[in-house]
């Protein structure tokens, strides 16, 4: 199957194309520039460096959230504007999970968090040893209230999502050498994660 993914849930705008089990083309950009103005122009930088024809694409994935309003909306309404115009099916993908599926064949508990502003944070708790085992539903917690679900379980945690920098000294205060953090290429919402887990997905949205 060849997928469009689709990130915008954040400060993150990302734009990927998977072809089978190969990511073709990813065109990510964390600054502060609104979505209506990088998701369009980053596709059309995509489809025409890889040679690609939209219609050949077999379906649409877009992160559903949590996260920012504004952004979830920009990425719905292209998503959607692009399903109609392609006749395309879409695939709605839950950010903090398609964030934990970024890190495949971890043997430590994941931890994603993104800010929600006012010591909040959006938040779930995973494996993903070969397959992503959601520990934790997705939800909007204070972080102390985060860390002490994280700290009773008494496990080595591996923490990502732009709620990090935010946070990272109160994690590290409160779990010391139990507390990781993923490396720069993982730490964020990607549109590769999201085609990826869009994939396997069987979650559909109405065109």
């Amino acid at each position: 199957m060849k997928i469009l993914g689709i990130e915008a849930s954040s400060l993150v705008a990302s734009v990927a194309v998977l072809d089978g089990d190969v990511i073709t083309a990813e065109y990510t950009v964390n600054y502060k520039k609104t979505h209506s103005q990088t998701l369009m122009p980053m596709l059309a930088a995509i489809a025409e460096m890889t040679e690609l024809d939209l219609d050949t694409l077999d379906a649409i994935a877009v992160s559903r959230g949590p996260g920012s309003f504004t952004g979830l909306r920009i990425g719905s309404a292209t998503a959607k504007g692009l399903g109609l115009a392609l006749d395309k099916p879409l695939v709605e993908v839950p950010t903090l999970d398609a964030t934990a599926w970024q890190l495949g064949f971890c043997e430590h508990l994941i931890c994603v968090i993104m800010d929600a502003r006012r010591d909040q944070v959006y938040t779930g708790l995973y494996y993903n040893r070969g397959g992503l085992e959601t520990v934790m539903e997705s939800d909007a917690l204070a972080i102390a209230d985060l860390l002490r679900i994280v700290k009773a379980r008494g496990e080595k945690t591996v923490f990502l999502g732009d709620g990090v920098p935010v946070h990272r000294e109160t994690i590290r205060a409160a779990l010391g050498k139990k507390a990781l953090f993923a490396p720069a290429g993982l730490n964020r919402q990607r549109a590769a994660a999201v085609a990826g887990l869009g994939r396997s997905s069987s979650r559909r949205v109405r065109r």
